[in-house]
Formats: structure tokens, sequence, C-alpha cells
């Protein structure tokens, strides 16, 4: 499913215009990604935890060289499916 099927879907399931849809999808995004920035996370119980993950630097290798390079130390967005996600899909 890509973002306009979710629109799509989403629309459907609310009732609302897809234009409604959209806009709320977008509020959505914005506000994670916002809170991901300032270091937080966003928990929908029952859903699942959206949260930054640090990664420290290390060494890795040019693969066409072999020669080794120096990775910084980076952050990831990180999804972990809550328990209710995760029975509903193994039901």
């Amino acid at each position: 499913m890509n973002k306009t099927e979710l629109v799509v879907a989403l629309a459907e399931e609310a009732g609302v215009s897809k234009k409604d849809a959209e806009k709320v999808l977008k509020a959505f995004t914005d506000v994670v990604e916002s809170e991901l920035k300032k270091g937080g996370k966003v928990q929908l119980v029952g859903f699942g935890t959206f949260e930054v993950s640090e990664r420290a630097a290390r060494e890795g290798r040019n693969p066409a060289t072999l020669q080794p390079i120096k990775i910084p130390a980076s952050k990831a967005p990180r999804f972990k499916a809550g328990k209710a996600l995760k029975d509903a899909l193994n039901a």
C-alpha cells in the first residue's frame, strides 16, 4: 500500500473526504517527525511506539576498494509493534 492508497482507505474508513484524510495523514507524520527530532517518542497503546535509536560510530569497509572507512554516529527512527497489533497479525 502506498500513500495514495492509504489516503483512500483512511477516507473510506473514517467517512471523510480524501482531501481531509490527506491533511490528517500529513499532520500525523509531521507531529511524529517533530517529536522524534526532539528526542521523544510517540506511543500509541495497542498499536506501537515510534522512537529514535542511536547508532554508534564504527569502522566499515569500502566494498570496491576494501579500504577501511569511518562511519559516523547517527540516529535512526524505529517502530516497535504493540502487543495488540502483534496478536492481530498472529490470530
